[in-house]
């Protein structure tokens, strides 16, 4: 199942991806993708539902954060071996784990906007776990039953900001637009719990990034259930799980995101994103 949110940033309503691949619209039904929906019991009952009775929604409508509220959004880092080693960084041993701002989300397709005098805004593209009910200290093997869905997520850093101006790493990841997320969220079963993943990214056309997240050096359930161990987890909150090789800092020399620029990326069956970048 493809739950998804479509119209103006801050008015969006619920839709549903029908047996077809067309567009729905769930708000005769329900009135947001909220706790209540991802919880097993509202994902049973969409399941239910004869989608291709509902209204369909334009194709050209824009497409928001698949989620109505966000509650956190927790990243791990370094978690390819491939990216590590560009990054010039130790295989971590357990998950390098860090926070970004819920203001950083946007939609899928939406600008990227440059923060002002940004020199090195890179691109990451990452697979997101999205939990469905509360959760903690879940053992690996409870943790699968904890997620409601998947999403394609670009983790957008500043590498200055990130690396060199003395703080945590979600400092030079917080920025406004520098978390789309969506367009869709996939039920697991749909993509067989993200074991075999490929995902891909291009800048203006040139192929970037293209790795698979069987490659993850701590998989799906076992970053879960890690996370579960030191923060309670509830509906609504968003993992994102790190980002193969191939981002603008790892190249020689370094490659960063201007105005103008244009990123294309995609991961097996949770959809594409396309985003223009905008200087200030």
């Amino acid at each position: 199942m493809k739950l998804f949110r479509y119209g103006p940033v801050g008015h969006e309503r619920p839709g549903i991806i029908d047996a077809n691949g067309a567009m729905r619209s769930l708000y005769p039904v329900v009135r947001e993708i909220d706790d209540t929906v991802l919880s097993p019991e509202g994902l049973n009952f969409l399941r239910a539902l004869d989608a291709s009775r509902l209204p369909e929604v334009p194709a050209d409508t824009r497409i928001g954060v698949p989620l109505s509220s966000v509650r956190g959004i927790t990243a791990i880092g370094l978690n390819y071996t491939d990216h590590a080693r560009e990054a010039n960084m130790a295989i971590p041993t357990e998950p390098v784990v860090f926070s970004k701002a819920t203001s950083s989300l946007a939609g899928p397709n939406d600008d990227i906007l440059l923060p002002a005098r940004s020199e090195k805004t890179d691109w990451e593209v990452e697979l997101a776990i999205v939990i469905g009910s509360t959760a903690s200290n879940l053992s690996l093997a409870q943790a699968h039953s904890a997620i409601a869905g998947f999403c394609l997520v670009n983790d957008v850093s500043e590498r200055s900001w990130q690396l060199e101006r003395n703080g945590q790493w979600g400092k030079g990841k917080s920025f406004d637009t520098f978390t789309p997320l969506g367009p869709w969220l996939v039920t697991p079963d749909e993509v067989d719990n993200a074991k075999n993943l490929a995902l891909t990214l291009s800048v203006n056309g040139v192929p970037r990034q293209i790795g698979n997240t069987e490659d993850m050096i701590f998989p799906v359930d076992t970053i879960v259930s890690y996370v579960s161990s030191f923060q309670t987890l509830h509906a609504g909150d968003v993992i994102i799980t790190g980002t193969p090789a191939g981002v603008g800092m790892g190249m020689k020399p370094p490659v960063f995101l201007g105005g103008g620029d244009v990123i294309d990326m995609a991961i097996t069956g949770l959809g594409t994103q396309k985003h223009h970048v905008v200087a200030r």
